[in-house]
């Protein structure tokens, strides 16, 4: 298991990659507020756990925290022993059991790669969530508001035909690879792989 400590903004961005385990981010960050930093890392599909470690320990301060996507969050002074066995916590709650097969493609969310017939298919990070929301539910039907909710980092402002911009070319992409599957739609209610 891999981790890493932050406490600058440009390493936080630079170092988060496919193969860290977890982020414990400083709220008060030289350069920038730690939960401004934790939001670019989801805009930029970073999946793992990030935990706030912090002086600030009002309510206010731990919803915020939790708004801008972290998944835990540790008022100083903190017990190491506490530290620990809350990111052991984490790991073990994000980590996927394997990959996820669907049809002819392999979803792998721990290393954000998409494969159809053993040629990786080059997703954006907001195109991966997408398909990733809809392999998970099989072929059942995703509300386009819970879709839309899935491919946009919490907090993020969209459109109505955001979800079809995004759609659009992940379609292409699939096909483009020789899927079979395709994400089809259920008018005014949908979509579904199938």
């Amino acid at each position: 298991m891999r981790t890493i400590t932050c406490c600058w903004t440009c390493c936080a961005l630079r170092l988060a990659t496919g193969d860290i385990a977890a982020v414990v981010l400083d709220i008060g960050l030289p350069d920038a507020d730690g939960r401004d930093v934790c939001q670019a890392l989801r805009a930029n599909g970073f999946l793992a756990p990030v935990i706030f470690l912090t002086a600030r320990q009002q309510l206010a301060d731990r919803l915020s925290g939790f708004s801008a996507g972290g998944d835990d969050y540790l008022p100083k002074p903190v017990h190491l022993a506490e530290l620990t066995a809350r990111l052991r916590a984490s790991v073990k709650r994000a980590a996927p059991a394997a990959a996820i097969a669907a049809g002819d493609l392999i979803l792998d969310a721990v290393g954000h790669r998409v494969t159809v017939h053993g040629t990786a298919v080059a997703l954006s990070p907001t195109e991966f969530r997408l398909l990733a929301t809809l392999v998970a539910a099989g072929r059942n039907i995703v509300r386009r508001r819970e879709l839309t909710g899935a491919g946009r980092p919490e907090g993020a402002q969209v459109s109505d035909n955001t979800l079809d911009q995004y759609l659009t070319p992940l379609r292409r992409k699939l096909r483009e690879a020789g899927s079979a599957l395709t994400i089809g739609t259920a008018r005014g209610i949908g979509h579904r792989l199938s």
